[in-house]
């Protein structure tokens, strides 16, 4: 588990999500204080908070083996939080099969190559 899967996994995400908020495309989605502007914005917090991770992953390596235990835990819960909104687009042709592991799985899977530019939805 590193940085990069974080990476890979929110721009995925972010990439699904963004449209909803764009002033261009006419959207007042993300903005609008109904119950789906607020829902649009709890979920983009969600992503944005789990996928804050790299400070964490950053210490792991010095940290005593008690700490890093709570890392691992830690990064293990927001792997999860982002694994579970990103499989909502499964059928989506940037969909990554390495957004279905846990996070232990991924330290035995090589890191895929990078998929091209999201397209919308």
């Amino acid at each position: 588990m590193d940085v990069q899967h974080f990476e890979r996994i929110t721009a995925f995400i972010e990439a699904r999500l963004t449209p909803l908020f764009d002033a261009e495309t006419g959207s007042e989605y993300g903005f609008s204080m109904d119950d789906t502007g607020r829902a649009l914005r709890a979920l983009r917090n969600a992503v944005l908070e789990a996928s804050a991770i790299k400070g964490l992953l950053e210490k792991r390596e010095s940290a005593e083996p008690a700490m890093r235990r709570v890392i691992d835990q830690s990064v293990e819960h927001n792997w999860d939080v982002l694994r579970g909104i990103a499989r909502q687009w499964e059928d989506h042709t940037d969909f990554r099969h390495e957004f279905k592991h846990h996070a232990w799985e991924l330290d035995h899977h090589h890191a895929e190559v990078p998929a091209p530019a999201a397209a919308e939805n």
